[in-house]
């Protein structure tokens, strides 16, 4: 259990760091030019698109990285420290990230599985976000923990999502085909709350590993 943790945890801070980092340099000069951006010609046109998807990457990459430490045991004993990180992610989640993953869901042109998936993907986000902030709010730790981790499997979903795109075309298959985007889009958010329930199962609520 010990060692798959610490395994879960190596994994997923490389891919955080190399997504967060890599974001921020990528579009920190708001350049219209980037590749994605090309291909989303007419919904950049639309006025609605680009504060969307700022507010959405950067805000993501911000809590990407304050949602990792959150679940170390050293951001945990410092109080203080704990729940700034924690404001900063929840805020970040409910104002920023998620209301443009709202916005830029309905730009989505590869069909209507594809656009269901992300649409449950960012509700359950904001419906675990809140629920996590709530009852912290009424001192239930336990259950506090285990939205967080359902929270953030799904916030990870960013970090997974590249990767099997990147998966995908590195076996040749891409993701030009509807079929395999939609197989990439749920794949993308599904393990990863299966991950957080394995978690919140054969883990105690306040031992944090």
């Amino acid at each position: 259990m010990r060692v798959a943790y610490s395994l879960l945890r190596y994994f997923a801070l490389f891919w955080v760091t190399v997504l967060s980092v890599g974001t921020v340099i990528q579009y920190a000069f708001f350049k219209e030019g980037n590749f994605f951006l090309r291909i989303k010609e007419q919904a950049v046109a639309t006025g609605w698109y680009m504060p969307a998807f700022y507010c959405h990457v950067f805000g993501s990459s911000l809590i990407l990285i304050a949602g990792f430490f959150q679940f170390s045991k050293t951001v945990y004993s410092k109080p203080r420290l704990h729940k700034a990180l924690g404001k900063l992610y929840v805020l970040g989640i409910l104002f920023f990230a998620a209301p443009g993953a709202y916005v830029m869901t309905l730009f989505i042109n590869r069909g209507v599985g594809v656009f269901t998936s992300f649409l449950l993907q960012n509700t359950l986000w904001v419906i675990f976000t809140t629920l996590g902030w709530l009852t912290i709010l009424k001192k239930n730790v336990g259950r506090h923990i285990k939205m967080m981790r359902r929270s953030y499997a799904l916030a990870f979903g960013a970090v997974t999502l590249r990767f099997y795109i990147w998966l995908f075309t590195v076996l040749g298959f891409g993701v030009n085909f509807n079929h395999n985007y939609l197989i990439i889009a749920f794949l993308s958010w599904v393990p990863n709350l299966l991950v957080a329930e394995w978690l919140n199962r054969n883990s105690k609520a306040i031992a944090l590993q």
